[in-house]
């Protein structure tokens, strides 16, 4: 499909995406990711998209990219539509939905992660909905990127641990499993939740917790989770070298 130039989703970021992980065709926690799409919905005071038009906008795009078969990575983007100028919304607005994808192979090997300059603003609705307004996390990513890194680690504009550039972000120091809590203005992944609910289900002690990123000095183990590459360790953050958490084979197999 081709969007209108004065698509509010191109022109200010006015909108929401989900993307998931399809395999064979059949993306992976739909029922989670179309949950988290209703909730940025409300918080945008937006309509949300029907199920089924979701749905099958979703089946066109894996079959018109040739991705029946295998990993792809599937998007769904939901736009405010078309509006005049400047920064007030039409009413009743009128949503653009669409659908892409693309290959996903499985992701290789530990990731290198170093601590970006660009901050994530903890107090805005965009930092917690996965709004298409992703600039901090492209510029994040970019820092990475010239550091000769994968990834990004991100703090938020209060100086605490937030996530990675693309994913939320977990470490373990004392035996304990740490991951920030939502209100550092992070986007509540589905991964995460996964993640959470199996440590806690196995009886691994676990902790949301506002901190800054010196808790990060006593990591033995670092790891990014997204819908995508599922759970990724970290051998490296800012150029310290860092081990594999000893439940990790276990993480990996529960999250298959």
């Amino acid at each position: 499909m081709t969007l209108p130039f004065n698509d509010r989703g191109l022109l200010l970021g006015d909108g929401l995406f989900e993307t998931l992980l399809a395999v064979d065709g059949d993306p992976s926690d739909w029922d989670a990711h179309l949950a988290r799409l209703n909730a940025g919905c409300v918080a945008l005071g937006l309509p949300a998209p029907a199920e089924a038009e979701a749905w099958a906008a979703g089946q066109s795009a894996l079959a018109a990219a040739g991705l029946t078969q295998g990993r792809a990575a599937l998007r769904i983007t939901w736009t405010a539509g078309s509006g005049g100028r400047g920064l007030d919304r039409p009413e009743p607005c009128d949503p653009v939905l669409f659908a892409t994808a693309s290959q996903a192979p499985a992701a290789a090997g530990p990731l290198r992660l170093v601590t970006a300059r660009t901050r994530r603003n903890a107090g805005s609705i965009a930092s917690r909905h996965k709004t298409l307004s992703y600039l901090d996390n492209v510029l994040a990513r970019r820092e990475a990127r010239q550091a000769g890194a994968d990834e990004a680690v991100m703090l938020n504009s209060v100086e605490q641990v937030a996530c990675a550039a693309a994913g939320n972000l977990f470490w373990v120091a004392d035996g304990r499993l740490m991951t920030p809590a939502l209100d550092c203005g992070i986007l509540a992944g589905v991964t995460r939740a996964k993640v959470l609910a199996w440590a806690r289900q196995a009886g691994v002690p676990v902790s949301e917790v506002m901190v800054g990123p010196s808790a990060l000095d006593e990591a033995e183990a670092v790891f990014v989770t997204n819908s995508l590459a599922g759970a990724r360790a970290a051998q490296f953050l800012d150029g310290r070298p860092l081990a594999e958490w000893t439940l990790w084979a276990k993480l990996s197999s529960a999250l298959d």
